[in-house]
């Protein structure tokens, strides 16, 4: 466990510099995959493995309260140095992972169906989407236990985890695909098999790494804790909020998604190159703000205000640092980062002319990553939900208002950046309600 002696400061960057590099590669793979499929002699397979990869992308993420609800509730388990609880909730959540995943799998057949009518690709595309997938949905149990088995040591303040399976995940990933693809002559397939191994891979580093940690913790598992329905009553209501939560986020990108394509290609390709620099800005602005989420828990388990507030002004410092630092960079070298992801001339002209709102996005888009952090660590993750379904509340009039005034892609932006906005300021408004109440709402 960490020391207290370490400042605010040094307990944040110790927990969140694992996750940033750890995002880092995430990029890499997909680089790799596209290298190697994008050699093959059609396009057509390349088109096909982007659906695919596109749909689990939404999918899984989805799920992504596996991950967020065990940091939240193993935290304050943690401040409250109840290692039985710590247990417990690994082995509650990698029994709902495992449920959820085996049921994936059995209704794979309409939801894959459904997700590749929504993405709405060509017929030859849909079809190797379709092989890939039939593949690729065979990893949901261990995707999903892996989520529960990074929050659990998220919650315990070992962001090194992450950082491990992710480059053993990434690495076995890329060789597999070279073997495959490359070795062996497969297509989308062969993509889909090296997923699929590599996340057993991953979930059998992190059993091992699981194993080792059990044995610094006192307790036991219980029956009575992992068999019976009425004990996972928190887990249960701190994950469906998180769920709703994210199903309004997916709605809100695939919205703005759809509106640019409805404005022709050159502006969907356009507005596809700005959202990669609000996920450049995310990869730090995240590692900040999944430490917080362990050490405000923790701190609330304890019942340590002070270091509940000086963890909270640290991780608010470094992200104001890395958001400022994101918008100069993007004012000053936006224009070469747009050559750098497009040759297109047009696409390039077309993204320059939206630029601003990308210098724009960093300085409202920090508090909605920090107070998530804060909100997950205190699992407040109702006030997590409502705060997406303002956000929408404003975001589609907004955009409705912007297009019959004639402000095209620039309104559609406006709203987008209205939406972020208004999710800041509603967390920011629980943020310093709940603060003066000392967060007494997080026991529920």
């Amino acid at each position: 466990m960490p020391t207290n002696s370490r400042s605010p400061f040094q307990r944040v960057w110790i927990l969140a510099w694992p996750i940033i590099l750890s995002n880092i590669t995430v990029p890499l793979l997909g680089l790799v995959d596209t290298a190697v499929v994008g050699h093959l002699p059609d396009s057509r397979y390349l088109a096909g493995v982007t659906l695919g990869a596109t749909l689990f992308g939404f999918l899984y993420w989805g799920f992504g309260f596996l991950r967020m609800g065990t940091t939240g509730l193993t935290s304050q388990a943690v401040g409250r140095e109840d290692d039985g609880a710590v247990r417990n909730l690994l082995g509650q959540s990698l029994l709902m992972a495992g449920m959820i995943g085996a049921l994936l799998i059995i209704f794979s057949g309409p939801l894959v169906a459904l997700g590749l009518w929504l993405l709405d690709g060509s017929r030859e595309a849909t079809r190797l989407a379709g092989e890939y997938a039939g593949i690729r949905i065979l990893s949901a149990p261990a995707v999903l236990a892996n989520y529960a088995i990074l929050g659990w040591f998220l919650g315990q303040q070992n962001s090194r985890v992450t950082l491990a399976i992710m480059v053993l995940t990434n690495s076995v990933n890329i060789v597999l695909d070279l073997v495959f693809v490359v070795g062996l002559g497969m297509t989308v397939d062969g993509v889909a098999w090296a997923t699929v191994i590599a996340d057993y891979s991953a979930l059998a580093l992190g059993l091992w790494l699981v194993r080792r940690q059990l044995e610094w913790l006192e307790g036991r598992f219980l029956r009575e804790r992992l068999l019976r329905i009425k004990a996972y009553a928190e887990l249960f209501q701190v994950n469906a909020h998180l769920f709703v939560r994210t199903l309004g986020l997916l709605f809100a990108t695939a919205f703005f998604t759809a509106q640019g394509a409805g404005q022709g290609d050159v502006i969907l390709a356009a507005n596809a190159v700005l959202l990669q620099f609000i996920m450049l800005t995310s990869y730090g602005l995240d590692g900040f703000a999944h430490a917080v989420e362990a050490l405000t828990g923790r701190a609330i388990g304890r019942r340590d205000w002070q270091e509940f507030g000086a963890s909270v002004g640290a991780a608010t410092r470094l992200s104001l640092l890395t958001a400022g630092a994101a918008m100069l960079i993007f004012a000053l070298g936006g224009n070469a980062l747009i050559a750098l992801l497009t040759d297109l001339a047009a696409v390039r002209e077309a993204a320059a002319v939206y630029l601003p709102w990308m210098v724009l996005m960093p300085a409202l888009a920090v508090w909605s990553y920090l107070l998530d952090g804060v909100f997950i660590g205190a699992t407040a993750t109702r006030e997590m939900r409502n705060s997406i379904f303002i956000g929408l509340a404003i975001y589609l009039p907004a955009w409705w208002l912007t297009q019959r005034l004639g402000l095209g892609n620039h309104g559609l932006w406006l709203a987008f950046c209205l939406f972020t906005l208004v999710r800041s300021m509603t967390l920011g408004a629980y943020y310093l309600h709940y603060r003066r109440h000392r967060w007494r709402f997080s026991a529920r």
